[in-house]
């Protein structure tokens, strides 16, 4: 029989082994503070003197998209957000937000723009996403690093044109531009990759 000693020990480290100190808290980590999800989008460490070492982070409400600025000191902690993943696809926009189906309980189920943000430039009707839960409430999404989309506008690129470093901006189905070769023409595919927003090749 386990001890009493014992059993506290355990409930205690299960209690806090998902606390994070200022040196897990990285950017892209999701923390739980004052009650809601977020994601750490930037973090920098500094020190300030005698206060010690201090975290300067933004972080993004997985449930609103709000952004906010928070500084942790040394001591500070905060808890991992229990979060767990899921695979949906892109419906259609509507007035207020996007419509998912979950790819399992065929469920459907709508985000804010808010929350979305920049994301709804990736997404065709039909692009698959992971979908983040908070208490298994879908909250935001991931988009796959690598999409597929059609140039819609392009200018006409001039052979041996360097003026910009032999690339031109165009515009692709969902409305979002990137920079691409000169080769690049209207009614291309193009991959682009949507952590950077950029240009990898023809599709």
């Amino acid at each position: 029989m386990q001890c009493s000693f014992c059993m506290l020990h355990v409930t205690c480290y299960m209690l806090h082994e998902s606390m994070l100190g200022i040196s897990d808290i990285k950017a892209g980590k999701n923390i739980l503070w004052e009650g809601s999800p977020y994601v750490v989008l930037s973090a920098e460490h500094s020190k300030t003197g005698r206060a010690g070492a201090v975290l300067r982070t933004k972080l993004k409400n997985l449930l609103n998209g709000s952004v906010l600025e928070k500084t942790f000191n040394g001591s500070d902690k905060a808890d991992e957000a229990d979060m767990s993943k899921s695979k949906a696809q892109y419906l259609y926009a509507e007035q207020d937000g996007y419509v998912f189906m979950d790819m399992n309980t065929y469920d459907q189920f709508s985000l804010a723009k808010d929350v979305i943000g920049d994301a709804y430039l990736y997404l065709l009707e039909g692009t698959e996403v992971s979908v983040l839960n908070f208490n298994e409430i879908p909250v935001n999404i991931e988009l796959p690093i690598k999409v597929t989309l059609v140039v819609t506008e392009a200018p006409p690129g001039t052979k041996g044109d360097t003026s910009s470093g032999g690339d031109k901006v165009v515009t692709l189905e969902t409305g979002l531009k990137v920079t691409t070769p000169l080769f690049v023409n209207e009614g291309d595919k193009i991959i682009v990759n949507t952590e950077k927003g950029a240009y990898v090749s023809r599709a």
